[in-house]
């Protein structure tokens, strides 16, 4: 999924027909994916987003923002007339929460382009964000036939994704993640095994990340930074933690609590600056 982002801080959410002044405002590129493949690309990969943006004004300047940051795309909705998804966000400045209104990926269906087998085969590692599921699921069958691992942001629940999941070798969900009959961590990562995927693991915040593997399991803790914004921190995550998993082999339960530690300092340097960019200017 592809969003444009508009960002403001305010001191409170506003209450019914409150009006309120935002102290800061960004507008940027945004979405699970799009945000991933900026911070691919940031930590020195070559990304591609396949999207849906357009040729709409807005959508102009989510391509024109998204190539700044060098993030190649495949618009698979390049002629449509139609505004993007926009998000609307409020950051609360004393805590760094955010509140997000946004219509997502609804109403947008994407077929899976002619290419697909071959755009999957020219990468090392396929990312995905549960979003656009017909488009995934056909990308993530041409990746496991290519020999290419999968990676799944699992930000909630959504229809489809029961068929996605034997198609993914890693799986990184947030706490809001609950698969039918799963209450607790626990249970999203014995859900997550009985569906087939080998490593799994759930965000939790600023509490450690919890993570199974085929043999082993354990927590890896989360760097500790004053917060400015969370916005885009799970989405951030993922890039960096596919950033590293592309530079390994066999995956082993030490590497892959590495590739989630070495992500989630990542992850946690951005929520200590305002937005999804102010982070990559400190390298």
């Amino acid at each position: 999924m592809c969003t444009l982002d508009v960002i403001q801080v305010v001191e409170h959410t506003p209450a019914s027909n409150q009006k309120l002044t935002a102290s800061q405002q960004i507008v940027a590129a945004g979405g699970p994916a799009a945000n991933a493949a900026a911070t691919f690309t940031h930590l020195g990969g070559a990304a591609r987003l396949l999207t849906t943006i357009g040729s709409h004004p807005l959508g102009l300047a989510v391509s024109a923002d998204l190539n700044r940051l060098g993030v190649t795309m495949s618009d698979l909705a390049a002629d449509s007339v139609e505004p993007p998804a926009v998000s609307s966000i409020l950051v609360t400045a004393s805590s760094g929460d955010r509140a997000v209104v946004s219509t997502n990926a609804t109403g947008y269906r994407l077929a899976p382009p002619d290419d697909l087998d071959a755009l999957v085969a020219a990468c090392d590692i396929v990312e995905f964000d549960g979003h656009h599921m017909e488009l995934a699921q056909a990308a993530a069958r041409a990746a496991r036939a290519a020999g290419r691992r999968t990676v799944f942001d699992g930000g909630s629940w959504k229809a489809g994704t029961q068929n996605l999941l034997p198609l993914i070798d890693v799986a990184v969900c947030s706490d809001d993640f609950h698969p039918p009959g799963a209450n607790t961590p626990a249970d999203t990562l014995r859900f997550l095994h009985e569906h087939g995927v080998v490593w799994s693991a759930v965000s939790r915040g600023a509490q450690p990340i919890m993570w199974a593997g085929p043999d082993s399991s354990g927590t890896v803790d989360v760097p500790a930074v004053r917060v400015a914004d969370t916005l885009g921190a799970g989405d951030i995550l993922h890039g960096a933690l596919t950033h590293r998993l592309a530079l390994q082999g066999r995956l082993t339960s030490q590497g892959f609590a590495e590739a989630l530690r070495g992500a989630a300092a990542v992850a946690s340097r951005a929520c200590a600056s305002f937005g999804t960019r102010a982070w990559m200017r400190g390298g």
